[in-house]
């Protein structure tokens, strides 16, 4: 019997594991066009994948109040497979402009661009912090 419950136990482990998606983490994002940056909690939100504001650093790196921490960056993502993403929105909260954008993940850097109607903008490489 305790076989059994060990053998379980570790089957719902790695089925977790498993499910995890490579992109959530916690994500350094560029420095802003006021030289602010953050820390991005990437997970699901439901079936497809969100990101969190959890942090603000100021332009010397120092943390910072925000109000926008809490609030949600990234929205609606899906995994496109091979590391890329996309059919979702990303929030730029330097220009209040929300985004049609994809997601490429290459290791522990996230290429983010993004696009409102014809106007398109490289959203920077983002870091891997956890």
């Amino acid at each position: 019997m305790k076989q059994f419950i060990f053998t379980a136990a570790a089957m719902l482990l790695m089925a977790g594991q498993a499910m995890a998606d490579p992109i959530f983490g916690i994500w350094r994002t560029p420095a802003d066009d006021n030289g602010n940056s953050g820390h991005v909690q990437v997970a699901y939100c439901g079936e497809l994948i969100c990101g969190t504001l959890i942090k603000s650093f100021d332009a010397s790196g120092n943390p910072m109040e925000s109000a926008n921490i809490g609030k949600q960056i990234i929205w609606n993502m899906k995994s496109k497979g091979n590391g890329k993403y996309g059919g979702g929105k990303v929030w730029s909260p330097d220009r209040d402009k929300i985004y049609s954008s994809k997601l490429v993940l290459d290791g522990d850097n996230l290429k983010v661009s993004g696009c409102i109607l014809v106007v398109c903008r490289d959203g920077g490489t983002w870091e891997r912090v956890e």
